[in-house]
């Protein structure tokens, strides 16, 4: 299994979770001296150093520039973009030099792609609204039917907010939530469609597993909630008061249109294609999430 981003919030879990299943992943990494698990992961730091003669099943693309981590300036748009469009060519280039071809291509694409949305409910056959973040899931969509066409099965995994204290969305937001000073965004209306990470891993092993699965498969819980009743469950989880609303005008003079798309906007999103398919989430609702993810005191 090759796994870019392997070093990553998600791929260094799935990197472990591989591990743990007797699977022999490699890994690519900008940093390829920072071995997941030292003498047991074969790291990269390019494609091409990879031999036509290795022997890879399925390859998970979990690379590209961080997109929360920042304003978006143009140069940072055009980042985001171009190290996702380029790592997808990279893979499809190592595919068709491979004596024997890979059964199967995942990408991580985002819930991004629908847009910012209202109270509608949205799986995988739904329309986008026009915004940056539908911008890159397009760009990423786009680049990936062009590995299709090659024949090889390809995934985009369409992934929403994953929860984990080691990272992401979830890890930033404990500090102020422990200090009591956590609260909702805005009015707290808009959705959060949001995923386990463990659930996550399960879900692209499933995808990895399961040759009638192909497309855009939705990697999010089934039961969405809005911003409001998040930070409330995460307070009770915690312990803390959540009651401290953020101001929207400040996000958005600081952030722009990062603040309006990933802090103040929200799509209610649902994974039909995954269920469908007989994936059975471990943590469908938020708060058995919260609880499992977070140590009782």
């Amino acid at each position: 299994m090759l796994v870019t981003g392997g070093t990553g919030f998600v791929g260094s879990r799935l990197v472990e979770a591989l591990l743990d299943g007797g699977h022999h992943p490699i890994v690519l990494s900008r940093k390829p001296g920072c071995a997941v698990v030292p003498g047991k992961v074969w790291t990269v730091g390019d494609l091409d150093t990879i031999p036509g003669d290795a022997r890879i099943d399925a390859i998970v693309n979990l690379a590209g520039e961080p997109i929360a981590n920042g304003l978006w300036t143009a140069a940072k748009r055009q980042r985001i973009i171009a190290s996702r469009i380029s790592m997808i060519e990279a893979c499809q280039k190592l595919a068709q030099r491979l004596v024997v071809p890979p059964q199967v291509f995942i990408t991580a694409s985002a819930i991004g792609w629908y847009g910012i949305r209202g109270d509608e409910a949205l799986d995988e056959t739904s329309d986008g609204a026009d915004c940056f973040s539908r911008e890159v899931c397009l760009a990423i969509e786009q680049a990936a039917q062009r590995v299709e066409a090659t024949g090889l099965r390809t995934v985009c995994l369409r992934i929403g907010l994953v929860l984990d204290r080691a990272g992401g969305m979830l890890g930033r937001m404990l500090t102020p939530f422990r200090l009591g000073l956590g609260g909702p965004f805005g009015t707290g209306q808009h959705w959060m469609s949001w995923v386990h990470r463990d659930d996550l891993i399960r879900l692209i092993a499933h995808c990895i597993a399961r040759p009638d699965i192909s497309g855009p498969v939705n990697g999010t819980a089934p039961e969405p909630v809005r911003n409001r009743e998040f930070t409330r469950s995460l307070g009770k989880a915690l312990h803390r008061p959540a009651f401290i609303p953020v101001p929207v005008l400040p996000l958005k003079l600081a952030l722009g249109q990062f603040a309006e798309e990933l802090l103040l906007g929200g799509q209610r999103v649902l994974p039909r294609k995954a269920e469908q398919s007989g994936f059975a989430f471990h943590y469908p609702a938020l708060d058995g999430a919260l609880t499992a993810i977070l140590p009782r005191r």
